[in-house]
């Protein structure tokens, strides 16, 4: 447990610093946020994984329905609705069902490994998820409904579903991606068009991707210093605090800082691999859950961190996806804890 904990300890520190250089009012939030999610975390650990496998299909069933609340009552932020106003905090559900996604998938695949190779079984399964998704894409949240259906497959692929109707899968989706095009809100179209031309959009997509390239390289060998980065603190830099935190903490901490993120991700990553080598090939239901939800949330740990350093590096299309434990926010902390907490339950 303590190989997963220290990485995510010097992490979320990072983090923390971070925001007192750019935006220390914030500072105060984010260490209640981590106290919160910390609470969440013991809480679980406390509970056992058992009461959470019991009540898979509640689980789905709650994030469902207020998937579905989402799109009728959820507050408009920026053009999309993924938050429900609780008035004390802004609830988000596609973040929490991300990691309640791979618990679902793993508990039925490690129960039910004699009926996944029946055709109707696996379609029933793709359907089940394949409504969350649609129901995320229309907030609208592109990056969340591909990461859960990226999640699935992944999962399902190492299972005992027959490689064949993964493969199918597959390729049917890829060469639906051009279709999907036209159901693209305006901003998203923008984003990709602006990635590839910069010159299309160049006071608003694409200013933020050539300020966080900018900012990249204020920072330098050793960075400018906490709270001297004139790229963040002049507000140069938009959504310093979240989408572009790492942009931030560059400039703040120079490449040194960088380095020294990204390689805290690398080592959480090897232990992670470490938990899913351990419990590969080995048939108790129990290892099989635990194989199948430490490659779910591998896949999860991994696209968020690869997407959004990628773009804050103008190597991707400007996205919503935060760095885990660096940007800023209660949902996405929290989340990270649940899977945590899952990840590391043993009994």
């Amino acid at each position: 447990m303590w190989r997963f904990l220290i990485p995510t300890f010097l992490l979320l520190v990072f983090g923390l610093f971070n925001l007192a250089g750019i935006k220390p009012y914030l500072l105060q939030s984010q260490v209640i946020y981590a106290v919160v999610a910390l609470g969440v975390f013991l809480l679980i650990k406390k509970i056992g994984i058992v009461f959470f496998r019991i009540n898979t299909p509640v689980w789905y069933a709650i994030f469902f329905i207020l998937l579905l609340l989402t799109l009728f009552v959820g507050e408009d932020i920026n053009g999309s609705r993924r938050w429900i106003n609780l008035f004390f905090f802004n609830f988000q559900p596609s973040e929490f069902f991300k990691v309640f996604a791979i618990l679902i998938i793993s508990d039925f695949l490690a129960k039910n490994q004699r009926i996944l190779k029946e055709f109707p079984v696996f379609l029933a399964i793709v359907a089940s998820f394949t409504i969350p998704a649609i129901l995320i894409f229309l907030q609208p949240d592109l990056e969340t409904a591909v990461m859960i259906s990226a999640i699935f497959l992944t999962i399902a692929l190492f299972s005992e579903v027959p490689k064949k109707y993964i493969i199918t899968l597959i390729v049917i989706a890829v060469l639906m991606i051009p279709l999907a095009w036209p159901f693209l809100a305006d901003y998203q179209k923008n984003r990709v068009l602006s990635f590839i031309d910069p010159s299309v959009d160049p006071t608003g997509t694409s200013y933020n991707m050539t300020q966080s390239i900018i900012t990249v390289g204020s920072g330098q060998l050793t960075g400018r210093g906490l709270g001297l980065g004139k790229q963040s603190t002049l507000f140069f830099l938009p959504e310093n605090h979240t989408d572009f935190a790492f942009a931030s903490l560059v400039e703040q901490f120079g490449f040194i800082g960088g380095l020294t993120v990204i390689t805290l991700y690398l080592l959480f990553a090897l232990v992670l691999i470490r938990t899913i080598v351990m419990n590969m090939g080995k048939k108790g239901e129990h290892n099989r859950f635990q194989y199948f939800f430490a490659t779910g949330f591998f896949v999860y740990f991994i696209f968020q961190v690869f997407i959004n350093i990628g773009m804050n590096l103008g190597l991707l299309p400007v996205s919503g996806t935060a760095l885990p434990l660096i940007s800023y926010g209660g949902s996405s902390l929290v989340t990270w804890m649940i899977g945590l907490a899952f990840l590391t339950e043993q009994s």
